[in-house]
């Protein structure tokens, strides 16, 4: 996939030169000779990176800069131009957020250095609280069992193909992992992967929803959008099954033809990304309920991905608590903990209700409260016995979660508890907690809780 860089200079040599040199090097180069053109040239499709020219005939660089940046959210790298540049003009631009600032002529040696450097800190810049933007290392898969072999099967022939994705399974089974195991495997790699927050965006009440999902056309500016953003990358989309009827079909269409309209704009957008759905519900039945675009789903189950619980591939927990081990001594500097065969034991039969998400938060506890060298299994029982209520395992609500998870963890474990209290009964959990027992039943699908499951544990203790 080639970066689009684009070159805004009023010297039509400037330009010339500029886009020789790149071209040579494999990107793909747009120019404009002011202003005026530089907006339309943002507007029929965002740069990967912009050169700007501080004096031209009808704006200066330095304005244009700070209308990019500060009214239409434009978050590529720029690098500011000039042959009379002085330093009050570098102060400026770097304060507005350019990343570099080179000087005419240009010399061939710094202009690539700077364009490599530019292009690999571009996904760095902050972006709208609806959507999350990096370039990420490769990721790895942990496990052995034929479960994690299989999924890992899966996720490699999709990701050396330019299918679009769909995600399946409960909470906190690892799909936001999976969809970055086939970004980072693919010939995607080096582009951004855009991951949407569907809660946040149906929370954002309609329009402003559509503005972070599609950006946003105005005055002749362009406020960039997460579709927009993960152009030449992916595009995750956490849970489809809650996006808003209109980024259904927005996505649809990004997958059906490569183009958006954003939001108050009049003529298509082109994009070129792969769309990796996730969801914890059952999309042919929200199909059918009428919750969910049948187009949609159909062209989403080009290559559907099944992610098991756990709870079914148990004989990985080992390898998973290395994992976390190692993970969170690298990065948070956390005491190194071996865990004694008896405590892997005890977490390799625990039920595992909240999925690896559960196991990781709670080997982080146990490294952040520390101890001895070893955790021991009266260390484990002690954690998991915190975690649990009359004898249901209770996944506290991590803070730091998007609020979309936490809701789930906190649904499952309220759910959870008051099926022990009842002894299974859904018909007095959803008298308990207000709600239809058929919508009950549909939440305790998607949360993964298993009524039957409950009910034969009661009876076993």
């Amino acid at each position: 996939m080639k970066p689009l860089i684009l070159v805004v200079d009023d010297e039509p040599d400037i330009r010339r030169l500029v886009r020789e040199i790149l071209e040579d090097e494999g990107y793909a180069v747009a120019v404009a000779k002011d202003g005026e053109s530089a907006r339309k040239a943002v507007v029929d499709r965002m740069p990967n990176l912009m050169f700007l020219d501080i004096w031209m005939p009808d704006v200066d660089g330095i304005s244009l800069l700070r209308e990019f940046i500060e009214e239409n959210n434009i978050r590529c790298p720029v690098i500011m131009m000039s042959g009379h540049g002085t330093v009050e003009a570098a102060v400026e631009a770097t304060r507005l957020g350019a990343f570099d600032f080179i000087e005419k002529p240009l010399s061939l040696s710094k202009l690539l250095l700077t364009v490599e450097n530019a292009l690999a800190s571009g996904a760095k810049a902050e972006v709208p609280m609806a959507y999350h933007h990096t370039v990420i290392e490769p990721v790895e898969l942990v496990g052995k069992s034929s479960v994690a072999l299989q999924l890992r099967q899966r996720l490699d022939a999709c990701a050396g193909h330019a299918v679009n994705v769909l995600i399946l399974g409960e909470p906190g089974v690892g799909k936001a992992h999976c969809a970055k195991y086939i970004h980072t495997h693919s010939a995607y790699s080096q582009g951004p992967f855009i991951e949407v927050h569907t809660a946040s965006l149906s929370a954002s009440r309609g329009r402003h929803g559509m503005v972070w999902l599609l950006g946003q056309e105005r005055a002749g500016g362009v406020r960039v959008g997460a579709v927009e953003q993960a152009d030449q990358g992916s595009l995750y989309v956490d849970d489809i099954a809650e996006l808003p009827a209109e980024g259904q079909a927005a996505l649809y269409a990004v997958i059906t033809s490569g183009k958006i309209f954003r939001c108050d704009g009049e003529a298509p957008v082109k994009v070129q990304t792969r769309v990796i759905a996730a969801s914890r519900y059952d999309l042919s039945q929200e199909v059918r309920a009428g919750r969910f675009r049948e187009d949609l789903y159909h062209v989403l189950q080009e290559y559907p991905i099944v992610v098991r619980p756990l709870r079914e591939h148990s004989e990985d927990v080992t390898e998973l608590i290395q994992y976390y081990v190692r993970l969170f001594s690298d990065q948070e500097r956390l005491r190194y903990r071996n865990f004694s065969m008896a405590a892997q034991n005890r977490l390799r039969n625990h039920g595992w209700p909240g999925n690896v998400l559960e196991l990781e938060n709670l080997v982080h506890r146990l490294l952040i409260q520390g101890g001895d060298d070893n955790v021991e299994l009266t260390e484990v029982e002690s954690a998991l016995d915190t975690e649990s209520v009359s004898g249901v395992s209770l996944v506290l609500p991590e803070y730091e979660l998007p609020l979309r998870q936490a809701r789930e963890q906190f649904e499952k474990a309220y759910l959870q508890y008051h099926l022990n209290q009842t002894d299974g009964s859904v018909g007095k959990v959803a008298k308990l907690a207000g709600m239809e027992r058929t919508h009950l039943y549909r939440k305790l699908r998607s949360l993964g809780i298993d009524t039957k499951h409950i009910s034969q544990s009661l009876k076993d203790s």
